[in-house]
């Protein structure tokens, strides 16, 4: 039950004292070292783990005030640093790093209760650690970069963790592996102990989140880690609302399931199509995303990726060889300029110049290797209206100007599976 439980319910469990934060955190390491030979999932261990869920427990019984989750153990990605622990995010010159101190967002879950229980490694893991497998079929991808992540959520060896997405790293994964994640809007988490080292003007797009075993833990896990940072200057003074004071009626939601050189799965595609029914159904103003914008920015993502990056703020220590000359460097930021002003159309014709997109959710899904690129004919009907309902989703040719670079926006291009919601 405990390897099952999502991270709210450990909390409350923790907190009746119907079992303890040491408790918990066994049976999580000992799901890690039955399932990590598999999967190769976590790379490191807190070597206090144990020791903290110990402390939560004597905390709770002095009748102490206690965060929202108080003895609940995570993980994180090797590429958020944690004291001690070594932070090579997947580079031979820093297998030997060790960081001085914790990421932000790792203080702040620290202050919230959680008890780190190690690091989980990274499709670009492989020259130090080899790559993580998916946890139903080692045949087919785990997705990138934030792929140990959800692999061990997954296989139930953790039951939330801190992940960090550019064009898709805690989104496909979490797809892959079948969790809840969640990228937020570029500037509502702060970066800071963040490797690669994410600048606020140099990578606006970037940006850290969460993944959790239930879709209801995103939101309390995102309140804990958002919120401005001295540190870094990308991270807006912007309250975090809630999502029950939501009002559907004022969302706009945008759909797709295709991709650039991608193939559908059927069943995936279905669940998405259903998923923008149910929200019609509640008043959402929904309409299926049929463009070519995909295909262009996926060529402006690539020559982001391939800009060389520095190993430090503080000083330009760039590393690896560089793939891009200096003129290919301008002209992809006046291609991303120009994209983000490119205005689209809906299907009544009409044009507007900009749109802010929102946080992009992954809700749990079936076990996927692979994004999608085409819809079933079954699905290619203009207009769908769920029983009863009289809601009606309408197809629209909709070119969203995405990366944006406000802190509003939910910065890259999202993968084809997924549900994009704004006001």
């Amino acid at each position: 039950m405990l390897l099952r439980a999502s991270a709210a319910a450990l909390a409350e469990m923790i907190a009746r004292r119907e079992v303890s934060s040491l408790e918990v955190a066994e049976a999580h390491l000992g799901r890690i070292a039955l399932v990590n030979p598999g999967l190769n999932a976590v790379i490191q261990l807190a070597p206090d783990a144990l020791e903290r869920a110990r402390e939560a427990d004597a905390v709770l019984a002095s009748g102490a005030a206690v965060g929202p989750f108080h003895g609940v153990p995570f993980t994180v990605k090797d590429w958020i640093e944690a004291k001690g622990l070594i932070c090579a995010a997947g580079f031979a010159e820093r297998r030997d790093h060790r960081p001085t101190r914790d990421a932000v967002v790792l203080t702040r879950m620290k202050e919230a209760g959680a008890i780190l229980l190690g690091k989980t490694n990274v499709t670009q893991g492989a020259p130090v650690y080899g790559r993580p497998n998916n946890p139903v079929d080692s045949d087919r991808t785990p997705g990138s970069s934030s792929s140990g992540e959800a692999a061990i959520i997954a296989a139930g060896g953790s039951p939330m963790g801190l992940a960090s997405d550019s064009g898709g790293s805690i989104r496909w994964p979490a797809h892959c592996c079948g969790v809840a994640a969640l990228k937020p809007s570029s500037g509502r988490v702060p970066n800071t102990g963040h490797f690669p080292r994410i600048g606020h003007l140099s990578d606006p797009r970037t940006v850290i989140g969460p993944m959790a075993r239930a879709v209801t833990d995103l939101e309390p896990i995102l309140r804990v880690i958002s919120g401005e940072d001295p540190g870094d200057p990308g991270a807006a003074p912007v309250a975090l609302g809630r999502a029950r004071d939501v009002d559907l009626n004022d969302l706009r939601v945008g759909w797709f399931a295709s991709a650039p050189g991608a193939e559908v799965d059927t069943a995936t595609a279905r669940a998405v199509g259903d998923a923008a029914v149910v929200l019609a159904g509640h008043g959402c103003r929904v309409n299926e995303i049929a463009g070519t914008w995909l295909e262009d920015s996926l060529a402006i993502t690539r020559s982001y990726w391939a800009r060389r990056r520095s190993l430090s703020l503080r000083d330009w220590t760039p590393f690896g060889p560089p793939r891009l000359d200096e003129a290919s460097v301008e002209r992809s930021v006046f291609e991303w300029e120009r994209f983000c002003r490119r205005p689209h159309r809906t299907t009544s014709g009409t044009r507007r110049s900009s749109y802010s997109p929102c946080p992009t959710a992954s809700p749990a899904s079936p076990p996927r290797s692979r994004p999608l690129a085409a819809r079933p004919k079954a699905c290619r009907s203009e207009s769908r209206s769920p029983p009863g309902a009289g809601a009606t989703i309408r197809r629209s040719r909709w070119r969203a100007p995405w990366p944006r670079s406000s802190p509003r926006s939910g910065a890259g291009h999202a993968p084809a599976w997924r549900l994009r919601i704004g006001r």
